[in-house]
């Protein structure tokens, strides 16, 4: 079993959640699906893997200081493929 990922939450209110996460070298932030749509900004450089449920892994590099969304729905297990911790800022849009 891996060690799980950090998630500290910064806003909750009518509009936006946002959520810091924080992973160390091969944490995982679990099995979850997103029932809104979301943005991630990557605090640091994120080497992630990504476990879909179809049984897929895809490993993808988002850049420190950039940005990608997603439509709610998204089900995936995002893990820490990098050999250093790594952080993301995610916005989810109520």
């Amino acid at each position: 079993m891996r060690q799980q990922a950090t998630a500290t939450e910064v806003i909750d209110d009518a509009r936006v959640r946002v959520t810091r996460f924080d992973f160390a070298p091969g944490a995982e932030t679990g099995w979850h699906r997103h029932s809104m749509d979301y943005v991630i900004t990557a605090v640091t450089d994120c080497h992630m893997r990504l476990e879909l449920p179809e049984g897929t892994v895809t490993e993808v590099t988002v850049p420190a200081g950039t940005a990608y969304r997603r439509d709610e729905g998204v089900e995936h297990n995002v893990i820490n493929a990098g050999d250093a911790p790594m952080s993301f800022v995610e916005v989810e849009l109520k």
